[in-house]
């Protein structure tokens, strides 16, 4: 059986790896019709648990979780905030998120400053997701 994220985190060890889930490409379509996004540069790809991981990792055992808030700097990054396990937590004290477009000139990685420091707006009614426990190369 898969460890549940902390565990799975937690034993990750030292490499060059992103353990965490990738999102249903069946559901992705839906979702963005239903979330529009606002900059041009769609992501809407995952949600990470842990970076810095080894190749071989062991991935979480969850395999859904709810979109239930949206973080948008105005300048250009904007977030889905996600609850998996019941918690938005992430175990290095973090948000669990979808980045979920940008504007050109902006990464990715930024969503963890902004929902860091403006926090985020809950949706009028959380989206359940389907995840696919993941690991893909750090970039």
């Amino acid at each position: 059986m898969a460890p549940t994220a902390r565990k799975a985190s937690e034993s990750a060890g030292k490499g060059e790896a992103v353990i965490g889930w990738k999102l249903d490409r069946g559901q992705r379509d839906a979702l963005l019709e239903r979330f529009p996004p606002t900059y041009p540069n769609l992501d809407a790809d995952h949600v990470t648990l842990r970076t810095g991981a080894s190749r071989r990792a062991s991935l979480p055992q969850e395999n859904e979780g709810e979109m239930i808030g949206r973080s948008d700097d105005g300048r250009g990054v904007e977030a889905m905030v996600v609850r998996i396990a019941g918690t938005t937590d992430r175990p290095d004290g973090s948000i669990y998120h979808i980045t979920w477009s940008l504007k050109d000139g902006r990464e990715a990685k930024e969503s963890n400053d902004v929902i860091a420091e403006q926090g985020w707006v809950d949706l009028d009614e959380p989206a359940r997701i389907s995840l696919k426990p993941s690991r893909w190369p750090r970039t």
